[in-house]
Order: structure tokens, then sequence, then C-alpha cells
């Protein structure tokens, strides 16, 4: 039986790159794959010929009425009371009824929402669709999970539906979170059924799996990334310009639509990449320095690469306090990161080999995980009978 699985997401890279994997296994099989989020993430999509179904604003829009609202930036002021007006109040105001529309009109068999997207669980429960969340790191705080279910809650009332009792919802929960990242006190939700699925880092399409080999002898190379959002020159360049008094060759991100001019830096040890999958991104890496974001921070312990986290906002808290607690890598927090505690930080990652000691362990666990075609394949006897 041929199947046909819309997945929803946040219009934002760090949110639909982690069910990428998942939409691909889905296609290898042979089901129909439909992506339902805002018009502008177009050109990560298109080329991996899903279907895109648009529905709401990017979050440019959004972060403006949330700031409209409650005078704070979810990214940078990630209070439970902001993140669940971002997630649960707004996005779903803007976006809920347009994706109701594009999906009763499309009739998906199964949606497959992620894990701060409020608008395919919504919509799953108005055609009485079965759903599937995906979870892209350690568990949610119950300060969080409880701010956005309440949230929430008004705008299923307001369309006549039964709300949620809790965040996440559905009845499965797709957990990419290995074991020696999770949280210890963490459960899963009354009413639903885990099922671990694999992370990988990004990759191109039908891209090989697996990484790069490192160089033999030279410098270490390091991996300095903080995302498509976060790549801000201010902090990254003063940052770069410590490094260069590190025995390192390093590989820098740009962001979306950075320029090496930006950064001011003159080295032949700081090479610059503008957007690419992750995993190529990763070859021959030896340690990397990074945001903390969900899908980098699993995609580089994928590979088994230790290292410094210094989280900018959003969930990145929970990802760099994980990482510590593994032991595979540095967590410098705001007031402890300037450029050269991260330097200094950066050396005890390269020097100690505790820390890759570590990574590997987790890189381990990940690949004991179930696959993305393992997981489809479940899913879908499961969704027939």
């Amino acid at each position: 039986m041929i199947m046909r699985l819309l997945f929803s997401n946040v219009p934002a890279f760090g949110h639909f790159l982690p069910l990428l994997p998942l939409a691909r296994a889905f296609r290898r099989q042979g089901h129909d794959v439909a992506v339902i989020t805002a018009a502008g993430m177009t050109p990560l999509i298109a080329p991996e010929g899903i279907e895109l179904l648009p529905a709401g604003p990017m979050p440019d829009v959004l972060f403006a009425e949330v700031g409209r609202k409650l005078g704070l930036n979810p990214a940078t002021e990630p209070t439970p009371e902001a993140v669940a007006e971002f997630f649960a109040g707004v996005r779903v105001d803007l976006t809920a009824d347009e994706a109701l529309a594009q999906a009763r009109s499309w009739r998906p068999d199964l949606i497959v929402s992620e894990m701060v997207d409020f608008v395919g669980p919504l919509v799953a429960t108005s055609l009485g669709v079965p759903l599937a969340t995906l979870a892209f790191g350690p568990s949610v705080p119950a300060e969080f999970t409880d701010a956005l279910t309440a949230v929430v809650r008004s705008r299923y009332e307001e369309r006549g539906l039964p709300a949620p009792e809790r965040t996440p919802a559905g009845r499965w929960l797709l957990d990419t979170c290995p074991p020696g990242l999770q949280f210890e006190n963490f459960a899963v939700p009354s009413g639903m059924e885990r099922i671990a699925l694999r992370p990988e880092p990004h990759q191109a399409p039908d891209a090989p799996s697996g990484g790069g080999t490192p160089a033999a002898g030279g410098r270490p190379r390091v991996l300095v990334s903080f995302g498509t959002v976060f790549a801000d020159p201010a902090v990254v360049g003063p940052l770069l310009g410590a490094l260069t008094d590190v025995d390192v060759d390093v590989l820098a991100t740009l962001g979306l639509d950075g320029k090496p001019e930006d950064y001011q830096l003159d080295s032949d040890r700081v090479e610059f990449s503008p957007f690419v999958p992750l995993a190529q991104l990763l070859e021959n890496a030896d340690a990397a320095i990074t945001h903390g974001g969900a899908g980098t921070t699993l995609g580089t312990l994928a590979r088994g690469i230790p290292m410094v986290v210094v989280p900018q906002g959003a969930d990145q808290f929970f990802q760099a306090d994980r990482v510590a607690a593994s032991g595979a890598g540095l967590a410098l927090m705001p007031g402890q990161a300037d450029p050269a505690a991260i330097a200094a930080a950066l050396r005890r990652v390269l020097d100690e080999p505790t820390f890759a000691e570590a990574a590997r362990r987790i890189s381990a666990e990940i690949v004991a995980m179930p696959s993305p075609d393992q997981v489809a394949e479940r899913l879908r006897a499961e969704v027939i009978y």
C-alpha cells in the first residue's frame, strides 16, 4: 500500500533538517511525501523533489508579532512565556487555517510533526489523522512544555477541538536523542509509544553515509559553525581571531548569506564556507565549536567528534548542558564565553583524550539506533494495521 506522508515543521532550517532523513526514507520506499510549512522554505525543500504545501509566514513575521505582543525576542530571550507565544500562539494563529485547508486537500494518511511544531498536531486532530512527533534533542523541561500546552489549548478550543493534555502530542514519539545525552528524569509522555530514530548530520541528496577520514599529520582541523541564524560576525569574528593563536586549521561557516569580508580576518589557517550540508563540513574534523543547535549537536556527535558549545539562544542551552554532562565536550555559558576562554576550551578538548572517547561512545549509541528506513517501515506497518 502506498501511503501519503505529510511532514509539518516550523519554517526554519534547523526544524526541517531533522525530519529530512525520515522523509527521504519514506520516498525511497515508494510513498508520497509532502511538507507543509512557509513558502520561504522552498530553496531548501525543492532540491529534494518533495512537494511543498505553503502555509503561513516565515519566522521574521512571527518574531515581530511576538515582540509586538510581549516585547520579547524568543530567539535571544527564550523564556517559557516567549517560547510558548512564538510556537504555540502566534505561529498557530497565522498558519493553522491555511495549513488545514492544504492538508484537507492533500489527504495524508500520517502526519509527522517536529517537537515544537503545533500546526501539524492541530491539523491531525482536525482531520482525524494519526500523528507522530519527532523530538530532535534532549527532552524539553516541564516549565516549557507546560507553557506550550497551556497556550495552544486555547487555539484548539477556538476551533471546537479536544485540547491536548500534554506536549508533545500524538501516538508515537520519534526520539532521536541517544541515551548518553538524555536527561536522567526523561519519561515517555503518557499515551505515546517511543520509537528510537537514528539522527544523521544533514547530507546532500543521495550522498553516501559515513563521515570523512581525518587527515594524517598536520594541524588539527576544527569546524566553527553557529548555524544559519546565529552566525553573527560580531560574535564569531573575535572568536576566529583568537583561534589564530591556536595551532589548528579552522573551517568557519558563514550562515545563509554571510561573506568572508564580514569577519575582517586575514589568516591562511581560516577557511570560510557558505551553507553546505553538515556531513560535508564534518569531514576530517577533529573538533567543533558550535552554538549548540540540536541538529548540529547530534550530527557532530554522530560522527564521534568532540565539541565546545557556546549557546546563543533558543534551546541551545539544553544541548550545551547535555554535551558537558556526557563528557563529549565543554560548554561555555553567557558571561564565560569570551574568545580567549573558548580558545582555551578548544585546547582542552583537543589535548585531553577523554572528550574524544566520550564523543565516540555517543556515536556508538547513535549507530545502534534504528535507521530512518527501519522506522519508516515500522510506522507504515502500524498505520496500516
